[in-house]
Formats: C-alpha cells, sequence, structure tokens
C-alpha cells in the first residue's frame, strides 16, 4: 500500500462510521428546496452521500430521485434506508462519477449538489451539469466561500492548500450568470449546520487516536476541526438557488 492509499484508508475509517459527511441540515436543505419556484418532476442529486438530504426531500415530494455518488458503501446505507423507509420506488441510486454522467441531455428539471463541486471545480460544474436541465429548469449548488474581506492567516493558508479555487459569494453570482443562470436566491448555512458535521466528526477522530497515533489524515481531519471551531463566519457554505436561462 503506497503513501496515498494509506492516507485514504485512515481517513475512510474516520468518516465511515458517520452519518453526516459534510455541513448540513434537512430544515435549511428543505428551505432551499421551497425556494424552487415550481414543483420538479425529475431531481438529480449529484454527491448524495448517504442520503440524508434526498430522504429529507423525498418527506416533501413526490418527485422522482435519482442520487448519484462514487461511494459504493455510502450508496449501500442510502439503498438500505430506503428499502426500510418504503422509499425506493421514488428513489433511485446510481454509482457514477460527477465528471462522466449517464444521462442524456435535458433529462432534469431540478439539479441537487450539496457540498461537492468543488471536486471538479465549480465553474465546470456548473457547465457541464447544465446541459442536463430542461430549460428553465433550476440548480441548487452549495459551495465554501469567503464570508469575511479579511480573514485571517490560519484560514487563508489552510484554504490555499485545500480549496484555492476558493471565491466570495459575489464571484460565485457572476460565474452563474456568465454559465447562463438567473440567480433566485442564496443563504448561507448556519453554525449548527457545521457543527452537525464537525462536532460528530471530532468525537470519532479523538476515539480512533490511540488506534491511529501515526496517521496523517487523523492529523489533517483534527487540525481541519479547530480551523472550524475557531474561525468559521471568515467562510462558509453558501447555497445558491439559480435558474437555468
Amino acid at each position: 500500500m503506497n503513501q496515498d492509499e494509506s492516507y485514504m484508508k485512515d481517513f475512510m475509517r474516520v468518516f465511515q462510521e458517520l452519518e453526516r459527511w459534510g455541513p448540513g441540515n434537512e430544515q435549511e436543505s428543505l428551505h432551499a428546496f421551497s425556494l424552487v419556484p415550481f414543483t420538479p418532476q425529475h431531481i438529480l442529486e449529484i454527491g448524495c452521500g448517504k442520503g440524508l438530504t434526498t430522504q429529507a426531500i423525498a418527506s416533501v415530494t413526490n418527485s422522482k430521485i435519482t442520487a448519484i455518488d462514487n461511494e459504493p458503501d455510502a450508496l449501500q446505507s442510502l439503498n438500505t434506508a430506503l428499502i426500510s423507509k418504503g422509499l425506493d420506488d421514488q428513489i433511485n441510486t446510481v454509482c457514477a462519477s460527477m465528471t462522466d454522467l449517464p444521462f442524456p441531455k435535458e433529462s432534469f428539471d431540478l439539479i441537487w449538489a450539496e457540498g461537492c463541486a468543488y471536486i471538479m471545480g465549480v465553474q465546470n460544474a456548473i457547465k457541464e451539469w447544465r446541459a442536463l436541465l430542461k430549460p428553465g429548469g433550476v440548480m441548487m449548488l452549495s459551495d465554501l466561500v469567503w464570508l469575511s474581506s479579511a480573514p485571517g492567516m490560519q484560514s487563508k493558508d489552510f484554504f490555499s492548500n485545500e480549496y484555492p479555487d476558493m471565491q466570495t459569494v459575489a464571484t460565485r453570482n457572476d460565474q452563474f450568470s456568465q454559465e447562463g443562470f438567473d440567480i433566485l436566491h442564496h443563504f448561507s448555512l448556519s453554525e449548527q449546520a457545521w457543527k452537525n458535521y464537525y462536532q460528530p466528526l471530532k468525537q470519532r477522530a479523538v476515539a480512533l487516536k490511540a488506534d491511529m497515533p501515526y496517521s496523517q489524515a487523523l492529523k489533517d481531519i483534527l487540525s481541519e476541526v479547530e480551523l472550524y471551531e475557531q474561525h468559521l463566519g471568515e467562510f462558509g457554505y453558501q447555497m445558491f438557488i439559480v435558474q437555468k436561462h
């Protein structure tokens, strides 16, 4: 096992048992969903993870949902939950890469992507995923953005390595506009949404320290949690609801 494989193995050992793999909560996801100006018929959720948002949306709509992720274990967990809740007819899961989505153009009237577009680059995601939307379709994309015009050096140093393309809200809005979208709404995720993510993550990481004393992945995760605890507000997740024109 090479160094990268060992790092990812340790990383997944921390995250595998966690219910939530990123900041969020069902209430704020449903608020974003309520801002879609029509009742969607077919929703594509990209980067669904274990499907917390997927199931929340299904609780307030009869729309067909296609939920994709490239992590088989996450999808297996979601499929088990769907069967137990009788949602497997409404929600179809697909193991696929967000960079190579196996769907025809204009297949969906709503695309939902929480905290994942950075993986392929937000501008690339906006451009490529737009083709999958029907005319007038809506995209809800959340992204980590700068909320302060003068973030501290610790935040700048961390994200210059972890997310060098991190932008302000205004810059992301401009990019949506340039790619053929109208900005309908946007709002920042609450501090509670972050705590829902990093508090269980910290608890899990601390519990594993004795078993993984030399793990660089574990050290990086704990450093990241410390940054969230001390500097949240300089940055945050923004929910963008935009419409194809």
